[in-house]
């Protein structure tokens, strides 16, 4: 799904005061009924994780930690049942999983003689069962499964996504009988920084040359695409030449204004691939 930016910023601005709840997103697709549901997430969670960047620091000062903690504590010992810190969360406008890492390494602090290391976090993070409190693992395991954008399960899902679809892509590829190297078999050859595939025979999209692809699982918006083009796109074009990159889930038009220079942005698999003096239909 390919946006104008002001497309793009209607959806964003509808972002701006709701929680980053299921709910949110099912009232963003009533919203935006011609937006795909894979499209409005990835939107919704980019979107929410800018707000979480502004606003991390002031979650994070001692004072704010010792009044989170103190809340947690005199809520449990109310009702250790109650969701007392995701409800805690959505209060303050703070992610679940983030107030979740909060609280366990402020109880860590004060049950542990060394600080706990952040190995140990993530690991109770992911498994709340190693939590050597069983209240408290119940509190975090609820932030973890009721947080769609942040937390070791989204980590996992967003993983997970992405895998599929450079399968998917490595799929196309061959049923398009193109011959390329991928991401592991460039790095055996020495290579520390690569797109997902390089072809071995270039290709021609849209009149433009194309020697790698890189797949995105996620919506191409300015933040991401920028980062993208500095951390690693103009990389690949310095080494490889020009390039195309796949945002599955869709990116702002105004952004695909790089192909005279070797990046072609694309929304799915081409279907005009031409190699070797004929078109692959």
């Amino acid at each position: 799904m390919i946006l104008t930016k002001a497309q793009y910023e209607e959806i964003a601005q509808c972002l701006v005061s709701v929680p980053p709840t299921r709910q949110s997103l099912r009232k963003l697709k009533q919203r935006f009924p011609s937006q795909s549901q894979a499209t409005l997430l990835s939107i919704f969670s980019q979107e929410y994780q800018k707000h979480i960047k502004r606003t991390h620091a002031k979650h994070h000062t001692p004072e704010a930690i010792e009044s989170y903690y103190q809340r947690y504590l005199d809520g449990v010992e109310k009702n250790g049942a109650a969701p007392v810190l995701l409800e805690l969360a959505n209060e303050v406008d703070y992610a679940p999983s983030l107030m979740a890492r909060i609280i366990l390494e402020r109880f860590l602090q004060g049950h542990e003689q060394t600080p706990p290391s952040k190995s140990v976090i993530n690991n109770m993070l992911r498994d709340p069962s190693q939590i050597p409190d069983g209240v408290l693992a119940n509190q975090v395991y609820q932030c973890i499964v009721n947080d769609c954008c942040y937390g070791p399960l989204v980590d996992c899902i967003k993983h997970a996504i992405g895998y599929e679809h450079e399968v998917l892509l490595r799929d196309l590829l061959l049923k398009k009988n193109l011959s390329f190297l991928d991401e592991d078999q460039l790095r055996a050859k020495g290579y520390d920084k690569t797109p997902d595939f390089i072809l071995q025979v270039p290709v021609a999209v849209e009149g433009h040359i194309i020697h790698w692809i890189e797949s995105k699982a996620s919506f191409g918006d300015e933040c991401s695409h920028h980062a993208y083009l500095h951390g690693q796109f103009w990389s690949y074009w310095n080494r490889f030449g020009p390039g195309l990159v796949i945002y599955w889930y869709g990116f702002i038009q105004e952004l695909d204004c790089n192909r005279e220079r070797g990046i072609l942005l694309k929304a799915c698999f081409p279907t005009d691939i031409v190699t070797l003096g004929h078109s692959t239909a």
